[in-house]
């Protein structure tokens, strides 16, 4: 008797025996069969969006969150295309997303024949944002390509993977593999260094005096050795995708705070004998593009060996997991340790004296982060946009207590807020998700509202209603001696828009009334809105880097 169970089929269990409850993505003439095996075994949630781009950007907040694979499912050529800014994010971020793209049959792909949707080298493509990319070519190795997919996006440093199906292969009848049936993806093991590694690593920790620990993205399963290396007298700051490891109300814990434009914290990294850097790029986004000057002792610890140098030079390197490496440096360690008398005390002063510097910058929005972690749960998911708010006190002051509740854009793309915070949502479970975003950013992808709307996701949406592109302005000012081009909006009004599917929506005119209103929204369950009328409450100030006066 021939079986009735397709590539499609398999595509569908096996996502489910990777353990995704949920894929974000649009149905297609060439993806139905993988839709319909997921349709007929309804043991993933499809989450239908608006748009490609919208549906990669879901995927990537989803797999933040779940800490596991994140799956966008798309069609072919254009389909596929239109994932590409997602997927690029998703590189940024180091985020798991696995993208399944259709593609014409095999009989005329890469045959430039002009069959629907079909694509000049979609591979190449997507091989060139993605950690890889490749195609099933036969029905026999469909698992293996998606299994070596899976396992390339969630292995250091994760990243996104793209998969072509055929959609001749997808309707391709095969026997179910047996091996489904106790399925575990065969992820390699993490690194842990050597034991002359360690010893020479723990033999340069022990002989600081002044240490601080920088964790990245890559330390994030590292929050229980680095809480211990506070305890020893470390004091501690953070990337902005590397944050909360340790809670960020922790006295020494600077977070976000890196010191880009910032004396306060600069002046203080000179007096620091050892920079521990893990799983961490030191990237120039945040240390204005390396022109933060580091402490001259740096030691860096990182899963992938190409790290070592990227940026700033390291004195010595460690190629191990984030984890696995400084739960052995701190069993080494213990009780040999001896920080300067003074120096946490000094570290909690600036870590006061920085946030208080940072907070007098920002005006009437200086109380915005206390307002709303007043009324926040704990445990909510804070999913931002690229504003002039969470530049400053989104990224920066606004305390988080876990790592996945951080969810933003890493390459600083506009519009991408709203649509990581739905594939937030999506995993969050029972914890709320609070997106800020601005007009600019919400109003380009807009639509991915009602993505929202029709999954009954629990969100408040918080926009930063200044009628244009305040962040632009602020550089316009800094680069271009104050002339602001091209930088303003007409929108339509929010209240309306809310209100064509019937969704609370509450304004605030007055700072101090923010946290509030907030929490008002917080209190329904569901979607709901609220608009700050930046115009009404004011401009937003200049802040660091730009409230400095230039040099000479």
């Amino acid at each position: 008797m021939a079986s009735d169970y397709t590539v499609g089929d398999l595509v569908a269990e096996f996502l489910a025996a990777c353990g995704v409850s949920t894929v974000f993505g649009i149905a297609s003439v060439h993806n139905i069969p993988m839709l319909d095996g997921i349709g007929r075994r309804n043991t993933i949630r499809f989450m239908m969006a608006r748009g490609e781009l919208g549906g990669a950007h879901m995927a990537d907040g989803y797999a933040r969150v779940s800490r596991g694979l994140g799956v966008i499912l798309s069609s072919t050529g254009p389909g596929a295309a239109n994932t590409i800014g997602g997927l690029i994010e998703a590189r940024f971020a180091g985020s798991p997303v696995l993208h399944i793209t259709g593609l014409t049959s095999t009989k005329f792909a890469d045959r430039a024949m002009g069959p629907v949707h079909d694509p000049y080298n979609q591979l190449g493509m997507m091989g060139s944002v993605c950690k890889a990319a490749y195609r099933i070519r036969s029905a026999q190795n469909a698992l293996g390509v998606l299994t070596q997919a899976a396992v390339q996006a969630l292995t250091p440093p994760m990243g996104p993977v793209s998969v072509e199906v055929p959609i001749d292969l997808q309707r391709t009848k095969l026997d179910r593999p047996a091996m489904l049936d106790n399925f575990v993806l065969p992820l390699p093991p993490p690194r842990v260094p050597t034991a002359p590694e360690l010893d020479e690593l723990a033999a340069r920790v022990i002989a600081a005096k002044r240490p601080l620990l920088w964790l990245g993205n890559g330390a994030k399963n590292a929050g229980r050795a680095a809480a211990r290396l506070l305890d020893m007298g470390f004091g501690m700051v953070t990337s902005f995708n590397g944050r909360a490891t340790v809670p960020e109300d922790h006295p020494q814990n600077l977070g976000g705070l890196t010191g880009s434009g910032m004396p306060t914290v600069t002046d203080f990294y000179q007096t620091v004998d050892l920079c521990l850097v893990v799983g961490c790029r030191v990237r120039g986004h945040e240390t204005n593009d390396f022109n933060v000057r580091l402490p001259d002792n740096l030691i860096q610890i990182d899963a992938e060996p190409e790290a070592n140098g990227r940026t700033y030079a390291s004195n010595y390197f460690v190629c191990g997991d984030a984890a696995a490496t400084l739960d052995a440096l701190v069993s080494r360690i213990e009780g040999k340790l001896k920080v300067a008398s003074d120096y946490v005390e000094e570290f909690k002063q600036l870590k006061r004296n920085a946030q208080r510097a940072f907070i007098d910058t920002l005006g009437a929005y200086g109380t915005f982060s206390e307002q709303l972690r007043k009324v926040m749960p704990r445990d909510a998911i804070w999913a931002r946009d690229v504003t002039q708010s969470n530049t400053t006190w989104g990224n920066r002051v606004f305390p988080l207590n876990a790592p996945n509740q951080n969810v933003y854009p890493v390459g600083a793309g506009i519009g991408q807020g709203l649509c990581l915070g739905i594939g937030a949502a999506a995993a969050a479970g029972d914890r709320k998700t609070v997106v800020m975003t601005g007009d600019g950013g919400f109003f380009l992808n807009v639509g991915e509202l009602w993505t929202a709307v029709q999954e009954n996701l629990d969100m408040t949406v918080i926009v930063m209603n200044d009628r244009g592109y305040g962040v632009i302005k602020r550089i316009q000012d800094a680069t271009a001696q104050g002339r602001r081009y091209y930088a303003d909006l007409d929108s339509p009004d929010l209240e309306k828009l809310a209100g064509l599917s019937d969704i609370p929506y509450f304004r605030v005119s007055h700072a101090d009334t923010f946290g509030d209103t907030v929490a008002k929204a917080l209190a329904i369950k569901g979607l709901t809105m609220v608009e700050v009328d930046m115009t009404a409450v004011g401009e937003f100030p200049a802040y660091f880097p730009f409230n400095q006066k230039p040099a000479g």
